[in-house]
């Protein structure tokens, strides 16, 4: 592509990424009349809204609750996943072919159908063992982990597959056994594939609204009901908080980023085998 051609590309692209953006914060900072008059650029600048949302959106306690949720969906499934992948891809045994081909067809079912079964499991469950699963965080934990473990898996199985056996097979010459393989080699050089899998089972956490709003209560909601609820409770009024509602967004779209900004190396570029002794 022509150099010049490519820049008009980028700065289009750019354009699209960021105009959206510079929207939503300079509404964040602006008056409410001034947003829904359709100003762009702020009239008058206030960080008022920034400091009302901990307390009219409930803020503070969605995000405790969503960091709790989807760090350890992200963590849990991210360690499950590469084991189970380890085993589908180095050892032969009955049945192996359709555990993968299964693992690529739920992926295929809408979450949408799956709402109300595993709400009825989950309330059966607790009636059978005596346990609360409906409205706990753990409950959503273990909703989220049914949908991302699947993806996570035929994930790893995806990248383990171009790892050379070579190093496997030294590592059994030098006596180590399936664990010793898997925790000195393949988990130092899947670090890519590992965090791959583990970002997308913390946003399929982060983002849900559909499962959070049904399997929680006020005290363990995430931050994507709260701003839903508060979203619904002020389209009523004369003029919404569209400054409150633009400076949540923000702060809930903050730990992405930040996330993505850490872990941005191994999700551009693949590991190599430094560090494997």
């Amino acid at each position: 592509m022509p150099r010049p051609l490519l820049i008009i590309v980028i700065a289009v692209l750019s354009a699209l990424v960021l105009i959206p953006v510079l929207y939503i914060f300079f509404a964040s900072i602006n008056s409410d009349i001034s947003v829904a008059q359709g100003d762009f650029f702020p009239t008058e600048l206030s960080w008022q809204n920034y400091a009302k949302i901990w307390t009219s959106v409930g803020l503070a306690n969605g995000l405790l609750n969503s960091l709790a949720v989807a760090g350890s969906t992200a963590i849990v499934s991210a360690l499950l996943s590469v084991a189970t992948a380890y085993v589908l891809v180095r050892f032969a045994f009955r049945g192996r072919l359709t555990i993968l081909r299964g693992l690529l067809g739920l992926q295929s079912i809408p979450g949408t159908l799956m709402l109300l079964p595993v709400f009825v499991l989950f309330s059966s469950a607790a009636s059978y063992l005596g346990v609360t699963i409906i409205g706990t965080q753990w409950g959503l934990f273990l909703t989220y982990l049914t949908f991302a473990l699947p993806f996570s898996t035929w994930v790893m199985v995806t990248y383990l597959r171009g790892l050379p056996r070579e190093l496997e097979e030294a590592a059994r010459i030098d006596g180590a056994g399936s664990l010793g393989v898997l925790l000195r080699i393949i988990v130092p050089l899947s670090w890519p594939g590992i965090v791959v899998s583990a970002i997308f089972a913390f946003l399929l956490g982060w983002n849900d609204v559909l499962f959070a709003s049904v399997m929680t209560r006020p005290e363990s909601q995430t931050v994507a009901v709260a701003l839903q609820i508060f979203g619904s409770a002020t389209e009523g009024g004369a003029v919404p908080y569209y400054g409150q509602m633009m400076a949540s967004a923000l702060v809930c779209a903050a730990p992405v980023v930040i996330l993505y900004l850490i872990f941005q190396r191994y999700l551009v570029g693949g590991l190599t085998a430094g560090g494997v002794k």
